[in-house]
C-alpha cells in the first residue's frame, strides 16, 4: 500500500469530475458552519478551485484530498489546512458524506492523513477544531489519539445561538504505530 491508500480507500487528488459532489457539498447549508462558508458557491467558482488545486501546500497552505472508495466513488474529502511549513503543524478537516458514513471511511481518512503528514510532510503537530455537539468527530478523534486541548467558548454563531469548539492536537510521537494512530 501506499502513503494514501488504505485497506478501504484511498486519498487522491481532487478531479474536474469532482465538481459536481464538490458543489453538492459546499452549498450544504448543514456544512457552512464548520467550514466559515456564508453564501453559496457556483460551478464556475468551484470549476476554477479544482484548476487550481493542483498547487502546492507550500504554496497554497491547504491540501485538499477526495476520499475514494474500493468502487472508485468520492465518498468524502479530507483536509489539511492553515498549513505552517515554519511551525509544522496543520489542521485537519473531514467531512464523509452522508450516504457513506458508519463505514469506517473516516478513521482510514484520517489515519493515512496522519501518517502523510508526520512521514511526507515532517509536520510535528495536527489539530482539529470540533463543535462540542459534534460528538461522532470528538468520539473519532479521541480514539485517534487526539488529545483535547481546550475549549474556545461561543467560537461559532449558528442558528442564532453560540456554541464551544473543542480543540484537539496530536503531537508526533515515536510510538505512533504502537498507539495504532497510522
Amino acid at each position: 500500500m501506499g502513503k494514501l491508500t488504505g485497506k478501504n480507500i484511498r486519498l487522491r487528488a481532487l478531479e474536474p469530475t469532482d465538481l459536481e459532489f464538490l458543489y453538492n457539498i459546499e452549498n450544504n447549508e448543514a456544512y457552512w458552519e464548520v467550514s466559515n462558508t456564508q453564501t453559496p458557491y457556483s460551478r464556475y467558482i468551484l470549476k476554477q478551485y479544482l484548476e487550481n488545486a493542483h498547487l502546492d501546500i507550500y504554496e497554497a497552505k491547504q491540501l485538499r484530498f477526495a476520499i475514494e472508495d474500493k468502487k472508485h466513488q468520492i465518498v468524502g474529502m479530507i483536509d489539511l489546512f492553515d498549513f505552517s511549513p515554519q511551525h509544522l503543524r496543520a489542521g485537519v478537516g473531514i467531512l464523509i458524506d452522508q450516504n457513506h458514513q458508519q463505514k469506517g471511511y473516516a478513521t482510514e481518512a484520517i489515519k493515512l492523513l496522519n501518517k502523510y503528514a508526520f512521514s511526507f510532510l515532517n509536520l510535528r503537530q495536527l489539530y482539529a477544531n470540533i463543535t462540542t455537539d459534534n460528538q461522532k468527530s470528538i468520539q473519532l478523534f479521541e480514539k485517534l489519539g487526539y488529545q483535547l486541548i481546550g475549549i474556545r467558548k461561543d467560537w461559532i454563531f449558528s442558528d442564532g445561538d453560540f456554541k464551544d469548539v473543542a480543540f484537539y492536537q496530536l503531537i508526533h510521537p515515536s510510538i505512533l504505530h504502537e498507539k495504532n494512530i497510522l
